[in-house]
């Protein structure tokens, strides 16, 4: 991958997150069932996935996933230039954050690999704005006053587009995605762990396909 400014690892983000309503957060626990559960996902409609590195088998579910053709594969929960590097080697497509540091952005930069970083005060948001980030992670949503703050921060800061994480459900998240400044949201909903170690890959299509359908009922209406 070759270096990349701010402003374009934000437009490739930005690309990332219009291909789907709802990206799936996933923390893999058996490299053996990622390829499956990425056709599943795929097959039900949502093609942007996101494998946290929170346990031993993440690096290895991400290249699993990364090898599905039509899948855009991410590498959540990056904390440290390690992690990019990391991330980069089992063939992360982009990378998500739960905040951002400096060191942090200027690894996933100088990697070449577009990096979602996380923000939820207007002082992160505007700090991350004026390096060029315009594409953030707003989490964790919930805590942090959910749509209604998000709507609110729309004002001030139009420039900024966001995808929020961190207690969105599929119950909530038609009030983020009717928002002009969210181009998706990332849940753990459509690919829950029981169904994963049951490997019941079509209950988690039709989750997907659910999911999937999001975008088109609020045009719709």
């Amino acid at each position: 991958m070759a270096a990349m400014t701010p402003r374009e690892s934000a437009a490739v983000l930005r690309g990332i997150c219009a291909r789907t309503p709802v990206i799936p957060v996933m923390e893999i626990h058996d490299a053996g069932r990622a390829r499956p559960l990425a056709e599943a996902l795929l097959a039900g409609g949502l093609s942007v996935l996101e494998v946290t590195l929170r346990t031993p088998a993440a690096e290895a579910a991400l290249r699993e996933m990364a090898q599905v053709p039509g899948a855009v594969v991410g590498a959540g929960t990056l904390l440290t230039p390690c992690d990019v590097a990391r991330a980069v080697e089992a063939g992360a497509d982009f990378g998500v954050s739960p905040g951002a540091t400096p060191r942090l952005i200027e690894a996933a930069l100088d990697a070449g690999l577009p990096l979602l970083p996380g923000a939820v005060t207007p002082s992160e948001m505007m700090r991350l704005l004026e390096e060029g980030h315009d594409m953030l992670k707003f989490f964790p949503a919930a805590a942090s006053g959910g749509a209604s703050a998000l709507a609110a921060i729309a004002a001030p800061l139009p420039q900024l587009a966001f995808c929020p994480t961190g207690g969105v459900t599929e119950a909530n998240a038609p009030d983020y995605l009717a928002l002009p400044n969210v181009l998706c949201v990332g849940g753990s909903w459509t690919a829950p762990r029981a169904l994963v170690e049951a490997e019941d890959w079509p209950a988690i299509e039709r989750l997907a396909h659910r999911a999937a359908g999001l975008a088109h009922r609020l045009r719709a209406g």
